[in-house]
């Protein structure tokens, strides 16, 4: 069975959906967690984009040891320096070097012809081989490029030594007949091809992205190139995670696999979705909530007899649960711990008791804590800010016919304790005003969004924040049955991290 090597994207393209905009600590659990999946190679980020993704890129080269990491350059000598710089200690490796191909591209963005672009990727590629041993090179918007073009562009990728050569459909635009056809072109009419890889890159303008990256395996790529939960810029990129089950679930019609380690992919998506803010929707396929759910008497009859009959893949292939244990207030920490190790957690003393203690917190307010709110509850402390403040206590004062009040009690990391209050326009605003007068940091509130982790009355919810100030921004998350105190919550931790990431510039 051939094998498909995975690019991972969701550090670099995946980072670059509006809105996100991972700090390096949480790049750094993204890659363990991609590294844990098995993917084979990892866009990192795009290092000449600023100081802070070079040093986050190099975080994650020196952190992950199984996979090949990779830096994003333009076309120029400063990006390959910048990319150089960034994978210093990575254990493999690899620059990719992209230039755009398009006729439109040529005319309006790059105002270059066709011998200007050909020879100013020819440079690049031979100047990064002094470098790297491993170099992709990317025709950024191949999909919209004359396809005697693409293959003089491939033919020269190959003589400068280029490993992996890109073809990517940069805006969506083609249907799989057309994008597998451009690689059936390549392998039929370009000289030594088989000294390469073809890769499929892949955006889901038009919602064909994962057909159209299974259509380029069909006609002979040998790597394809994605997101966790499909993310990326506009409507983002080909899911990983969907291309990985179609593989595995149509065998004996793709008579290709990954090596991917499917049972990963549940945890993979659940963070990134955590780290990013970006909610996966229910009906989202493999990784929804609704993805292994049934609710049409006929389709549970089915399924009581056997469940083949509505369900193509097990829950279990990508790593979900089927256990119905139920935890509340009285149960035990040896409980606990069990119910941890089902879940794929392995915690260290220290750790299980800070969970535990959230856990119990969280038992008092509602009747039972589901496997979602302790995973939420989990994924929100693995990962640790330095607490400039913390938040001890909020006091809101609300009526239809009166104004909001809020007063917090903020304590700062030298145990002062700091108490403001504050009106609003609603309790929200009213809670933010006072965190700003406690702080005394001015920023900007770019994005807020609740949802719901578990179901029902007492669900946990979950708020995330997007704060900005100057030209630094952070996200901020917080947990609480309390909508008010997950917003506070939330508000903090965001502040937390722009003090962080300030002090790091």
């Amino acid at each position: 069975m051939r094998k498909i090597y995975v690019f991972d994207t969701t550090l670099r393209d995946g980072e670059q959906s509006p809105g996100v905009n991972l700090n390096t600590r949480e790049k750094v659990e993204i890659a363990y967690q991609l590294e844990k999946l098995g993917i084979d190679r990892m866009e990192a980020g795009f290092p000449a984009a600023s100081p802070g993704d070079l040093a986050a890129v190099n975080a994650v080269a020196k952190a992950v040891k199984d996979v090949t990491v990779i830096g994003l350059s333009r076309s120029r000598e400063t990006d390959i320096e910048a990319v150089r710089q960034a994978l210093q200690g990575a254990q493999d490796p690899c620059i990719h070097i992209f230039l755009a191909t398009s006729p439109i591209h040529r005319k309006h963005k790059l105002r270059m012809d066709k011998k200007q672009v050909l020879e100013t990727a020819q440079s690049s590629i031979r100047y990064a081989k002094k470098y790297f041993s491993k170099v992709e090179f990317s025709l950024e918007d191949a999909g919209r490029t004359e396809l005697d073009f693409v293959a003089e562009m491939v033919g020269m990728a190959i003589r400068e030594g280029a490993s992996v050569v890109n073809i990517p459909d940069t805006v969506g635009y083609l249907n799989p007949a057309e994008y597998g056809a451009i690689f059936k072109y390549v392998k039929e009419n370009v000289p030594d091809v088989e000294k390469i890889q073809l890769s499929a890159h892949c955006h889901n303008d038009l919602g064909m992205a994962t057909a159209n990256t299974l259509a380029a395996i069909q006609n002979g790529a040998d790597q394809i190139e994605g997101t966790i939960n499909g993310i990326g810029e506009r409507a983002g990129n080909t899911a990983i995670e969907e291309v990985a089950m179609a593989l595995a679930t149509r065998q004996e019609f793709f008579n290709a696999t990954t090596s991917l380690k499917l049972s990963e992919i549940a945890r993979t998506s659940r963070l990134v979705s955590k780290l990013t803010g970006m909610v996966v929707p229910g009906n989202k396929a493999i990784v929804g909530a609704n993805a292994f759910a049934h609710e049409s008497g006929i389709h549970q009859d089915g399924m009581l007899k056997e469940k083949t009959t509505y369900e193509i893949m097990t829950p279990e292939s990508i790593g979900l649960k089927e256990s119905k244990l139920v935890l509340g207030k009285h149960s035990g920490r040896h409980a606990f711990r069990e119910k941890l190790d089902e879940l794929g957690y392995k915690l260290e003393d220290q750790q299980l008791n800070n969970a535990f203690a959230k856990f119990k917190e969280l038992a008092d307010k509602k009747k039972e804590v589901s496997d979602d709110d302790l995973l939420a509850l989990l994924e929100e402390r693995l990962i640790d800010t330095p607490e400039v403040f913390k938040l001890e206590t909020i006091y809101v004062t609300y009526g239809n016919e009166s104004v909001p009040t809020a007063k917090v009690h903020i304590l700062k990391e030298e145990n002062q304790v700091i108490i403001e209050e504050a009106e609003g326009n609603g309790s929200v605003d009213a809670i933010y005003n006072a965190i700003d007068k406690a702080t005394q940091e001015e920023v900007r509130l770019e994005d807020y969004s609740i949802k719901s982790v578990s179901q029902g009355k007492d669900a946990l919810g979950e708020v995330h924040v997007v704060l900005a100030q100057n030209d630094i921004a952070a996200q901020g998350r917080g947990l609480s049955t309390d909508i008010l105190e997950a917003s506070a919550r939330a508000y903090v931790d965001a502040v937390n991290k722009l003090i962080e990431k300030r002090n790091t510039l």
